[in-house]
């Protein structure tokens, strides 16, 4: 394949993956955005910033290298595309990022609560306790909000592996996903949403209530992932 088509590649998937944002329900106005990244090449294609979903196309998807410097598109990248770069830099096994503002999992985000996993549906994604990360402070904010953001997320990843825990709330803000690529990212934005919603309607019927036994939450994220998995065909999407 040529550098040529593979640029159209990539910026066609992030297009559908942006506009997947919309058909999911995770999105209004211009909320949120999705990139994706060759690493071979060393670029990233991303969702010009304020520009509405119904305006979007693979030509219109923004290539850039990974210093942030703009190699094709004549529209401005997302304001959060230095995000997203710090994420592919710290996190190498990445090929796609997702950040929304979905309504349950930024309600989470603004609580400034870590998403605690109570049954085997978040467990079957999410290995354990979503993140919270620490309230960004206000020199970060004026020294770079966006590159800060992403440093603030790396942090929270200290102790956790990026890989079976492919999201994060960041406090204040909103929810980010990564996956193998732009697609992934945004189907673990989707699972985020859906366990988000089920754990504070889980919460107001038992405020009281416990995560899930580790025995539990092993069980059903190891069954799904990593070398002893068995669920599925091959490529473990769903929950039975």
């Amino acid at each position: 394949m040529s550098d040529r088509e593979r640029i159209a590649r990539l910026r066609e998937a992030v297009s559908r993956a942006n506009l997947d944002l919309v058909d999911k329900g995770l999105v209004i106005d211009t909320f949120g955005n999705v990139s994706g990244i060759d690493r071979d090449m060393g670029m990233v294609a991303i969702k010009p910033s304020g520009v509405g979903y119904d305006r979007l196309s693979a030509e219109t998807m923004v290539l850039l290298d990974m210093d942030g410097k703009r190699i094709e598109g004549d529209l401005k990248p997302s304001s959060d595309t230095r995000t997203h770069l710090h994420l592919y830099r710290a996190f190498p096994g990445i090929g796609g990022v997702v950040h929304t503002h979905s309504r349950m999992a930024t309600s989470w985000a603004q609580a400034k609560r870590p998403l605690p996993c109570l049954g085997t549906t978040h467990a079957d994604y999410f290995h354990g306790e979503i993140p919270c990360t620490a309230v960004i402070t206000d020199e970060q904010i004026l020294r770079d909000y966006e590159e800060e953001t992403g440093v603030q997320i790396v942090e929270a990843f200290t102790s956790i592996d990026y890989r079976s825990m492919p999201g994060v709330l960041v406090a204040s803000h909103g929810p980010f996903t990564w996956g193998r690529d732009a697609a992934d990212a945004v189907h673990n934005s989707v699972i985020l949403e859906y366990v988000a919603g089920m754990a504070a309607a889980a919460f107001a019927l038992n405020p009281s209530l416990k995560a899930v036994r580790q025995t539990l939450l092993d069980k059903h994220y190891l069954r799904k992932h990593g070398k002893g998995a068995y669920y599925g065909q091959g490529d473990a999407k769903g929950t039975a």
